[in-house]
């Protein structure tokens, strides 16, 4: 019998695939849900009851079911390795999604489909798909054991997730440990710095958008994306070129951006906002930013800086003014202070976007581009994107 730890996207999908399961989650007392599955609290989990436990991945290895269960923890992966069609991952801070959705885009005639944490859990995709691209976290990585990719790309790594890791440097260890699990004849595309870890694959270490030009070939100027985006998408015509042995710019011209990715639109008095509501981290924000730095920004912050120093980002800020919400707000505006940056103490996204409508002038710029985690205040940054966009143009 398999124990699954908390009930999320993940969680549901195996307890229909699979069946035989108890779900644990924060609940006073037991149920039975609409589809049949036993639900148990927390403090009732006796792991010798069970062969298999499942964490959904934002239960941290803090967590006292965690700590109970021990070697019997295995990650979703885990339980799909023997299954795994030839699998691209792709992990790092900033970019994932982006780039899973790219590499998937560019790989659809091949019958790729895109998984893991880009929203479609390893139960539900298709088991007789050629490729799987699957966006994989550091919560994920943490907790695989068996399986490993084909081919890995690993995006920068910069700090994110600090109090669910506790660490950078465990952070860090998450992303690069499928390096050691590589085969002999497995590819991966990873930052310049960490080209030496120690690996049975072949590691091509990049510095930049030039050092993946001049690796695979690749005319940058062909390519409609600017910016981060472009990093992303020749890391994506790389894998292609890794696999297929092609460029091609055609198919990676015809990519669509997701919405709350730098999303620009206009208020009904033609002034610029961008919604933003992806930048979950600093290196977002700064990207997102930099775009703009031209300009004067009203410049909308905060949320759930998961354990983050958020001074880093605050003193490389160019012309902005900042307005602070959610659970940060007061590191916020203490590092704006010392810094010497106009803030303002909003709290609430509602009251950022009010205050920026009364002193916004035209040729200015409003970014919602937080650099923190939505759960404090929304459901997720999708919600929070939305509520944003409903607020400036009510």
């Amino acid at each position: 019998m398999i124990a699954l730890l908390g009930f999320g996207k993940t969680t549901k999908a195996l307890a229909k695939k699979f069946g035989n399961v108890v779900i644990f989650e924060n609940i006073p007392e037991p149920y039975h849900d609409e589809e049949g599955f036993l639900h148990q609290p927390f403090h009732s989990f006796d792991p010798d009851a069970f062969t298999i436990v499942v964490p959904s991945p934002g239960i941290p290895p803090s967590h006292p079911a965690i700590q109970k269960a021990k070697n019997k923890i295995v990650s979703e992966y885990d339980l799909f390795a023997s299954q795994m069609p030839y699998s691209i991952w792709v992990s790092g801070t900033n970019g994932k999604t982006t780039t899973t959705q790219m590499i998937t885009h560019l790989l659809s005639e091949k019958k790729a489909v895109a998984g893991g944490n880009i929203g479609t859990p390893l139960a539900e995709l298709d088991q007789h798909a050629r490729i799987w691209v699957l966006e994989t976290s550091s919560f994920t990585l943490h907790y695989t054991k068996i399986a490993k990719p084909n081919l890995y790309v690993l995006l920068p790594i910069t700090p994110d997730h600090i109090s669910w890791h506790e660490s950078f440097e465990a952070y860090e260890k998450a992303k690069l440990k499928p390096l050691s699990k590589l085969k002999e004849g497995e590819v991966a595309l990873v930052p310049k710095q960490y080209e030496h870890v120690s690996s049975n694959g072949y590691l091509i270490g990049y510095e930049g958008i030039d050092d993946l030009c001049d690796r695979f070939n690749i005319d940058p100027y062909k390519i409609n994306f600017h910016g981060a985006f472009l990093l992303d998408a020749l890391l994506a015509l790389a894998v292609k070129k890794i696999v297929f042995h092609m460029i091609d710019y055609e198919a990676i011209n015809h990519f669509s951006l997701d919405p709350h990715k730098q999303e620009v639109f206009r208020d009904t008095k033609g002034r610029v906002w961008i919604d933003d509501s992806k930048a979950t981290n600093i290196d977002a924000t700064l990207a997102a930013v930099s775009q703009h730095k031209d300009k004067k920004i009203h410049l909308i912050l905060g949320g759930d800086n998961k354990g983050v120093d958020l001074e880093p980002l605050i003193k490389k800020l160019p012309n902005v003014e900042i307005y602070a919400i959610g659970k940060a707000e007061p590191h916020i505006t203490e590092l704006a202070k010392k810094y010497r940056i106009p803030a303002h103490s909003a709290k609430t996204l509602e009251k950022a976007v009010n205050m920026i409508k009364k002193s916004m002038k035209e040729g200015e710029i409003a970014l919602l581009s937080p650099a923190c985690a939505s759960l404090d205040q929304f459901k997720n940054y999708k919600e929070r994107g939305e509520t944003f966009k409903q607020l400036v143009l009510s």
